[in-house]
């Protein structure tokens, strides 16, 4: 299923609600998006692979997909989870050079694809535009810090963490708590890098002492500073 927005149609709120393009003036977001093409993936299907050479830029319209890599031992390694609003396949279109990981959806989700030229443009044109890029990629590497830091800590720890850097990238807040997806425990697993029994062990603990709630779709944290208390 493909649409392409232009300038005779109505601009879609979620371009205005997802954090790149806040604060930029709408009938520069417009232009930006004349050749955007959204297409919807099933689950589990390959958006990007690592070396592959691309020319567009995503933004996820609705649903979930994971960044992946793998290390030196061929085991898979999630990177990041990303949701509605968050954009990726931004570094290639900057410096020209094959992507550097794999891009799979986790759920049916629909995807934005701008042309390279069209984000660089924009860049180029918009100083916003520069600095929500700017601010993008510090959170990153933020949170990228954060977990090599935690790489040595317990296993409570360590999930503990995930479940916090999954709130702050794709938390919302509901009427009891911030609520985050509920992955599959092989993603919460790869992200953590812990075994999966070990995760699943943890959660229920976490779940008894009151720290988070889970159903079928999504895990709640009342708390969000009690679960941060619990990283040691």
């Amino acid at each position: 299923m493909e649409d392409r927005y232009s300038l005779q149609a109505p601009t879609n709120p979620w371009m205005f609600s997802a954090p790149f393009f806040q604060g930029l003036p709408e009938p520069v977001v417009e232009i930006a998006l004349t050749n955007l093409v959204t297409r919807t993936h099933p689950a589990n299907q390959v958006i990007l692979l690592e070396n592959d050479w691309g020319g567009s830029v995503y933004f996820i319209v609705d649903g979930w997909v994971k960044i992946r890599t793998y290390n030196m031992e061929g085991k898979e390694v999630t990177l990041n989870i990303l949701g509605k609003g968050e954009l990726f396949g931004e570094m290639a279109a900057l410096d020209e050079v094959p992507r550097s990981t794999d891009v799979i959806t986790l759920t049916a989700t629909v995807i934005g694809s701008m042309p390279s030229q069209d984000f660089v443009k924009l860049l180029q044109t918009e100083p916003m535009a520069g600095v929500r890029l700017s601010q993008l990629m510090a959170r990153r590497l933020r949170q990228v810090n954060r977990r090599l830091r935690l790489r040595e800590s317990d296993s409570q720890s360590r999930v503990a963490d995930t479940l916090l850097f999954l709130a702050e990238g794709q938390g919302k807040q509901g009427q009891t708590g911030t609520e985050i997806p509920n992955l599959p425990q092989r993603e919460l697993s790869s992200l953590s890098g812990l075994a999966r029994e070990t995760v699943t062990r943890v959660l229920t603990r976490l779940e008894k002492k009151g720290l988070i709630r889970r159903d079928q779709d999504t895990i709640c944290i009342p708390d969000l500073s009690a679960l941060e208390r619990m990283i040691v």
